[in-house]
């Protein structure tokens, strides 16, 4: 399908009964600017489905697929779109199916070469389980083109996205709030502004406001035809100050209204190769602050390992792997100065966790990595809300189960030929046994009630004898749904 000569969803063919909690949050301007975005996601395994099933959702102009590898039995751990059936065809041909039935505004397509002419003509690339080498070359592209890039990729109970939206990247809304507005009490000749009745005006440093109704200062109010905006400096919940006032403008008599203003702001990003030697990296949980730079270059150890490997990643548990991981992360230390004085202040109990459950696929991870990209990929085709700038690493060791419980070796932690394998590489085959003999209630099985139920069967959550799942909701499915879950389609509306 010829990216090209796909048709912009018009303004006016918006379901708004479709899309209409989006809406709510997205408002109609960045939904236009989503209904004329082409979007590539290279990688179909959990977490690059997880993306895609979330950007179709939401509403592009087009979303293409890339992967050509065959489907294989440790896919299904969590890629929610194949089965047993599918094992040996091609990945990204055998999920197309069932991803173009999400949403009928969005045409879906399959490519089967990535040539520079072909990449130009997307808006957002998307990169996921794509070796470091690639990336680059990749990124190389996209960052000369000014097309947003992302990569991303979960091992385990650890995970990684980079965000390249190009050197001038434009935020039309920062915060998707509801603009500030507020009566005014007084305006001073140094440009004070308080408020009427000690109302908290809500405003911060660097924000804009306009004025309207002001009497002695006309000025300063702006008009359909002449809108006129200024920075202010809060002085305290009640008061802030006017930057640019000038006192011979007038004095204050009485009345006003002051509005916020939010104004566009341009934001660089750094291509892939810079960021690599010089990373922003976000630090999602300050109880863990020392956590991005140390997986930063776990991460980067991590593909040279399946360089000299053969693509393979590090067996589970397993200490040999483990400690080639931690010489390669160890001989990154010396290029970051700013960060380790000497190799001594390398985690190396945190990378040989990284190691051991590297060939992990959770579909908790996937789904909660890939919502939070989905999300990138939305800001980058609205520019509505502030992106990721431009590293976040995140893990979630606290996940792992007691070690006396549920020991985690070698030899409990190996593969078994099931579809469960990549979740046994992390958790071991005890406790898998114990999730399968689970008993768990479900109250309502919405958007939220749904991913749970996805989650639970991938993980095999009641698949035991013992196991069973129990649902209930009596609410009436509704267009809206659609669009927020999976599970549904369109002849499923009206039912219970």
């Amino acid at each position: 399908m010829d990216i090209d000569t796909r048709s912009p969803t018009p303004s006016a063919a918006i379901d708004e009964s479709l899309y209409s909690r989006q809406l709510y949050v997205l408002g109609k301007d960045a939904m236009l600017k989503m209904a004329s975005s082409n979007v590539l996601i290279i990688g179909l395994k959990g977490l690059g489905l997880e993306i895609a099933k979330n950007v179709a959702l939401a509403g592009v102009k087009s979303l293409s697929l890339y992967d050509p590898a065959p489907v294989e039995l440790q896919d299904l751990s969590s890629q929610f779109f194949l089965s047993e059936h599918d094992i040996g065809k091609e990945r990204a041909s055998a999920t197309l199916p069932k991803l173009a039935e999400l949403n009928q505004y969005v045409p879906i397509d399959v490519v089967k070469d990535l040539t520079p002419e072909l990449i130009k003509g997307y808006s957002v690339v998307v990169a996921t389980d794509l070796p470091l080498s690639k990336q680059l070359e990749l990124n190389e592209l996209t960052h000369a083109n000014n097309i947003k890039f992302i990569s991303a990729d979960v091992r385990g109970l650890f995970a990684q996205a980079f965000v390249d939206f190009g050197e001038k990247f434009t935020i039309y809304d920062q915060t998707g709030e509801e603009c500030k507005t507020g009566i005014v009490s007084d305006i001073e000749k140094d440009g004070t502004v308080t408020m009427l009745d000690d109302n908290r005006h809500g405003l911060e440093d660097g924000n804009y406001v306009k004025f309207t109704e002001v009497k002695g200062i006309e000025a300063i109010n702006s008009t359909p035809e002449n809108e006129k905006v200024f920075k202010i400096k809060v002085l305290g919940p009640f008061a802030f100050q006017l930057e640019d006032f000038d006192p011979s403008w007038g004095t204050y008599e009485k009345g006003g209204l002051y509005t916020q203003v939010k104004l566009p702001i341009t934001e660089s990003y750094q291509d892939l190769k810079t960021q690599l030697a010089k990373p922003d990296l976000l630090t999602p949980d300050f109880a863990k602050f020392d956590r991005p730079i140390q997986l930063h270059l776990a991460f980067q150890a991590l593909h040279q390992f399946r360089a000299d490997h053969n693509g393979e990643l590090p067996r589970p548990q397993n200490e040999e792997d483990a400690l080639k991981i931690v010489k390669l992360t160890k001989s990154l230390v010396s290029k970051f100065p700013d960060y380790f004085e000497s190799e001594d202040d390398l985690n190396v109990d945190l990378i040989k966790q990284f190691s051991y459950g590297a060939r992990g696929d959770l579909p908790g991870m996937v789904a909660f990595y890939g919502g939070l990209l989905a999300q990138e990929v939305l800001k980058a085709c609205s520019g509505k809300f502030v992106p990721i700038k431009q590293w976040l690493y995140f893990d979630s060791l606290e996940s792992l189960p007691e070690s006396e419980e549920y020991p985690r070796t070698e030899e409990t932690c190996k593969p078994i030929n099931s579809r469960y394998d990549n979740q046994i590489a992390v958790f071991g085959l005890e406790f898998q046994k114990k999730i399968a003999n689970l008993k768990i209630f479900l109250v309502g099985s919405g958007a939220i009630g749904c991913e749970m139920l996805k989650n639970w069967a991938m993980m095999g959550i009641a698949t035991g004898p013992d196991g069973k799942i129990f649902i209930t909701d009596n609410d009436t499915i509704e267009k809206s749904n659609l669009n927020r879950q999976f599970l549904f389609r369109a002849k499923d509306v009206g039912k219970k």
